[in-house]
C-alpha cells in the first residue's frame, strides 16, 4: 500500500493526548518493540504532556512527553516513532514542538544511542551516562534503618527537601507520585528529614526512583528497605559517576541492563544540589 503521510514532516500538527489515548501509546511502545507499560503510560498520560502526531490510520506515528517542573526545568521523554514513519523527520518535529513549548526552562533528557545524534543536533549536550540496573537485590543482614513516611505528617518537610535538591518546585506531581507508589521511605537524623526515596511497580518490577539522600550511605538503606517487599526483579537507575554505588549494586544482584546518556539542552546549569539526587523519578520524566 502507498503510504498515507505524505505531508512534509514540519507541517504535521502535532496534539495533546489524555488518557483515552492509552491503548494508541501501548501499541506504539510495542512497534518500537517496548514492552507494554500500561501503569508508566497512564501516569505519563495523567501527570505529563504526551504529545503525538497522528497516523492517517489513527494509529499514533509518533510521541514524546514533556513534564515541567514550574518555569525552572522541565523533562522530555518517550519520543518515539512508528517503524513505518523513520527517518522522515517525525522526531525531529516533536522535539522542536516541545522544546518551544518548555520556554526558558532548562530541559533534560536521557537518550539511547539511537536518539542521541538527533538531540545532539537540537543542541542538546551530553553531561554523564546513566546505567539501568536490574535484578533481585538482596538486602543480605542488614538492620532496616529507614522508615515508612507518613504523607500527613513528613509532606511539607519532604517537599521542601525535594525542591532543595532538585531545585524546581515539584510538589503536585509528587503527591500524585505518592499515591502511585508502592512505597515512600524516609531518612532522618536530630535535625529532620534527610532523604527520601520511592518504589513503584511497572509490568511486574519494582521500580525505585527518585532517591534522595544526604549520602551514599543513607542512599543505601533507602535502597535495600524499600526492595525488602520487592518479591521479584528490582529497577533502578543510576550514573556512573557514582562507582561505589553501582558496584555495591552488583554485589546485591543488580546488574547493568543498558545506559543512556543524560543530556541538557545547550549545555545549561542544572538548577538545584544534584549531589544528593541518587536516583530520577523516572527516565521519562526526571
Amino acid at each position: 500500500m502507498p503510504d498515507p503521510l505524505t505531508t512534509p514532516a514540519a507541517e504535521l500538527p502535532v496534539r495533546r493526548l489524555g488518557p483515552e489515548d492509552l491503548d494508541r501509546c501501548l501499541a506504539l511502545s510495542e512497534d518500537r518493540a517496548w514492552g507494554r507499560e500500561e501503569r508508566k503510560w497512564l501516569f505519563l498520560l495523567e501527570n505529563a504532556e504526551v504529545h503525538a502526531i497522528d497516523a492517517p490510520s489513527g494509529e499514533l506515528a509518533g510521541t514524546v512527553t514533556l513534564t515541567r517542573y514550574g518555569t525552572t526545568a522541565a523533562g522530555i521523554g518517550m519520543m518515539l516513532v512508528a517503524t513505518r514513519y523513520g527517518g522522515r523527520g517525525l522526531g525531529r518535529r516533536l522535539m522542536t514542538h516541545v522544546l518551544d513549548a518548555a520556554g526558558d526552562a532548562t530541559v533534560f533528557l536521557w537518550a539511547t544511542e539511537v536518539g542521541r545524534p538527533l538531540y545532539e543536533k537540537l543542541g542538546f549536550e551530553t553531561v554523564g551516562v546513566t546505567e539501568a540496573r536490574v535484578g533481585r537485590l538482596r538486602p543480605g543482614n542488614d538492620p532496616v534503618l529507614t522508615r515508612p513516611a507518613d504523607l500527613g505528617a513528613d509532606l511539607d518537610a519532604l517537599l521542601a527537601l525535594d525542591e532543595e535538591v532538585f531545585g524546581a518546585d515539584r510538589a503536585g506531581l509528587l503527591a500524585r507520585l505518592f499515591a502511585f507508589a508502592e512505597e515512600v521511605r524516609v531518612a532522618e537524623d536530630e535535625t529532620g528529614l534527610t532523604g527520601y526515596a520511592v518504589s513503584w511497580r511497572n509490568m511486574g518490577t519494582l521500580f525505585i526512583g527518585p532517591v534522595v539522600a544526604a549520602d551514599e550511605a543513607a542512599a543505601r538503606a533507602l535502597v535495600t528497605d524499600l526492595a525488602r517487599s520487592a518479591d521479584g526483579l528490582v529497577r533502578i537507575e543510576v550514573e556512573r559517576a557514582r562507582p561505589s554505588l553501582l558496584h555495591w549494586l552488583g554485589e546485591r544482584g543488580v546488574s547493568q541492563a543498558f545506559s543512556t546518556s543524560f543530556m541538557v539542552h545547550e549545555g545549561r546549569p542544572l538548577p538545584g544540589d544534584r549531589t544528593r539526587m541518587y536516583a530520577p523519578m523516572m527516565l521519562a520524566m526526571g
